[in-house]
């Protein structure tokens, strides 16, 4: 009955693929593939193969054609110019295969050409590992000599911000019994001519070579990621009132304010066209200075994967007596042969994706609320594998297997207590916080059938992790009232410990199976996994901690298969 699963496993991983061109989310951001091969093997011995590589991309279980590089005549080691833009998901698996054919001379349609081999991967594998070296296999599936490098770039958005700081001199006075009250606006200037309010500095009162605040404002906010975009610049004196007195204006670019951090000295006279046009003599209104520009870099989630940083995936899953006897088909832990259940299909939804991004592809499983052997006390954080020491299982596939294995020999018990396995994965990601880099990121995702009975610890616990490099992903099983668990998914109010005391950041994510009872396992993995890579930013831009640069750890990692 056991070995069965299998088969139902495969089962999952169909209708996820067969539902994924359904789903659309907001891409999280392009991505550049680059593609050579090696050791090419001759169509004839005569003449080196005019190879072409075609990118297919798997939707509803079908492959279809991306795009495909130039044929490069005469060549058994070919690097192609092309390049394939393709739009990167982090919550979806995107199944890739790449296909070489030697396209005879005079003929660039594939009907004539000799297929040389293929090699598919998902798009995850390849940014994680940012350069990808694999097999081309023949027809029957066997290896040849040649092989392919996939190499992945993400495409640069306008992420970065900039920070500001301005002042003035010799300000025009427009106040009777005092000095001016100026303040400064800075407006994009948008294709349609239409102008955008980018940044408002505080009013200095009283004052006619204020100096601002300093200010930061993303590239994207200040010129559209343009730096040729035209930038106004109105100078105002303050009235409380409301009816507020101009002073002067002037127009720059982002480029020409850049060129402050070559140590080039900046101002802009401060112009009033009134002015200009009435008075002879007239020079300028006051001048306004730039006294600093720093490009702040923003890195992306793609930026830390691409330099080495893994998902630690950890699963927990509910042994509560409220699950009901697994021997019994209307439990939620009932192995049906052919069927997977509940937790299953959670597990491998998002356990799917999650492995992409680990390189050793071992994953630990705990149980809780179970009586475990061999003197049957509770316990809320045990190995599912039964080794305390070594709790990891082989991939998906290892924990699903443990899974099946444990339930016959455990007894379901309860209380639901998840605030000690939260607190087990906190210590490692706390260990991993002190080295300062961004190279292991913790998920741990929790499957469970009902209400947790430790709120307060759990509370406590999560906004403990919330300083960590952490996510907590809770899956409510089976058809139990979840309004408690809204509480912990930060996205509708602050969570606070019992002392109140708020999260550091939203780090839970809860979603009821139930809602995705007749979607497919492709759809539950969405919704879980979308908050996730802006989690692992935030958590690292906030410390500051840049990604590493390949060359720091290509020689230390190692990837399975």
């Amino acid at each position: 009955m056991m070995c069965d699963c299998v088969f139902s496993m495969s089962n999952i991983y169909e209708s996820a693929e067969a539902t994924l061109g359904f789903i659309s989310s907001p891409c999280l951001t392009k991505v550049e593939l680059r593609v050579a091969c090696r050791g090419i093997s001759d169509r004839d011995a005569l003449s080196k193969p005019d190879p072409c590589v075609v990118l297919k991309m798997q939707s509803h279980g079908q492959w279809f054609e991306v795009d495909r590089t130039e044929v490069i005549r005469s060549s058994s080691s070919p690097v192609f110019s092309k390049i394939f833009l393709v739009d990167y998901y982090f919550e979806e698996v995107q199944r890739l295969r790449f296909e070489l054919h030697d396209i005879s001379s005079g003929n660039n349609g594939l009907r004539d050409a000799d297929f040389l081999g293929a090699m598919e991967c998902t798009l995850g594998q390849i940014v994680s590992q940012r350069k990808l070296i694999k097999a081309l296999l023949k027809q029957g599936n066997t290896a040849g000599k040649s092989s392919i490098t996939v190499t992945a770039e993400e495409l640069s958005g306008n992420d970065d911000y900039v920070e500001l700081s301005f002042s003035a001199r010799k300000l025009d006075d427009k106040d009777f019994f005092s000095k001016s009250d100026p303040f400064l606006e800075i407006f994009r200037i948008n294709d349609d001519g239409t102008e955008s309010l980018v940044h408002r500095t505080e009013t200095i009162m009283n004052n006619l070579s204020p100096v601002w605040k300093s200010f930061k404002v993303s590239l994207n906010t200040l010129c559209s990621g343009d730096h040729d975009r035209e930038l106004k610049c109105t100078v105002w004196d303050w009235d409380s009132n409301g009816k507020h007195d101009f002073i002067g204006e002037f127009q720059t670019t982002f480029k020409e304010v850049r060129a402050e951090q070559e140590g080039k000295q900046i101002q802009w006279e401060c112009i009033n066209p009134k002015y200009q046009m009435k008075k002879k003599n007239y020079r300028n209104s006051g001048v306004v200075i730039l006294n600093h520009c720093k490009i702040i870099k923003m890195y992306s989630f793609l930026d830390y994967i691409m330099g080495g940083c893994q998902i630690q995936f950890t699963v927990a899953i509910d042994f509560t007596a409220s699950n009901g006897d697994p021997r019994n088909s209307c439990s939620l832990h009932y192995i049906h042969p052919y069927q997977p259940n509940e937790y299953l299909k959670a597990l491998v939804a998002v356990g799917e994706i999650c492995q992409d991004y680990d390189s050793d592809k071992m994953f630990p499983a705990f149980g809780f609320g179970a009586l475990i052997p061999p003197d049957f006390k509770v316990s809320h954080d045990f190995a599912v594998n039964f080794d305390e020491d070594n709790p990891e299982c082989a991939g998906i596939q290892g924990v699903v297997e443990a899974y099946q294995n444990c339930l016959p020999k455990i007894q379901l018990y309860g209380p639901t207590n998840i605030a000690p396995i939260i607190q087990k994965v906190a210590s490692s990601a706390s260990e991993e916080m002190h080295t300062k880099e961004a190279m292991e990121y913790f998920i741990l995702l929790i499957l469970t059938d009902g209400v947790i009975t430790d709120m307060a610890d759990t509370r406590e616990a999560i906004v403990h992790a919330s300083h960590l490099p952490m996510s907590v992903i809770i899956v409510g099983v089976g058809n139990a009232d979840f309004t408690d668990m809204q509480i912990l998914d930060g996205d509708d109010g602050i969570l606070r410990s019992p002392k109140g005391e708020p999260v550091l950041r939203d780090i839970v994510q809860f979603v009821p199976f139930k809602d995705f009872k007749h979607a497919s396992p492709a759809a539950l993995a969405k919704s879980v996994l979308a908050e996730v890579p802006n989690q692992v930013v935030d958590y690292y831009n906030a410390k500051g901690i840049k990604p590493k640069c390949m060359s720091d750890y290509e020689s230390t990692r190692t990837f399975s298969p």
